[in-house]
């Protein structure tokens, strides 16, 4: 239904989590090279528990090999950076969320690619620096996923 991208994360407990996270929503999962981790590292199996083989997780070498294998429909870049809320996108389905690590976020190549109205915000108190990685991936992919009827597209 959607793609959820995880731009070299770095924590694997987030990534167990958003693992899980896809499994039961029925998103694809794609993680973009390097990782801060291996993908048998124990953080990661036991926050991601035994839903790997639930999810469809799928590992590329860059961000430009992750648009040319997999054309999405259109790729909205997460950020606290976004002038525009993720409530106010109408999603559709094959739409990707594309993250970037948790300890610098998305490079200004990305986000200046993507074009302003692709990139958007989790809203936030002022002085606030950011959220976790996987609540941040929950919260988007459960609006789309509402605004979609909560129908399985997997």
């Amino acid at each position: 239904m959607f793609h959820v991208v995880l731009y070299q994360p770095e924590i694997p407990p987030n990534t167990g989590n958003v693992i899980r996270l896809c499994a039961n929503t029925g998103n694809r999962l794609h993680l973009i090279e390097p990782l801060g981790f291996e993908l048998e590292d124990s953080k990661l199996r036991r926050a991601g528990l035994d839903y790997r083989e639930w999810a469809m997780v799928e590992t590329h070498e860059s961000f430009e090999e992750f648009v040319r294998v997999v054309n999405p429909g259109r790729i909205f870049a997460l950020s606290t950076r976004g002038t525009r809320d993720y409530s106010q996108v109408s999603y559709q389905p094959d739409d990707a969320f594309l993250f970037g690590p948790e300890t610098r976020g998305l490079p200004e190549s990305l986000l200046a690619a993507a074009g302003s109205r692709q990139v958007v915000r989790v809203p936030m108190v002022s002085q606030s620096r950011s959220l976790n990685l996987s609540n941040s991936v929950a919260i988007v992919v459960y609006e789309a996923w509402r605004q979609q009827g909560f129908q399985s597209g997997a």
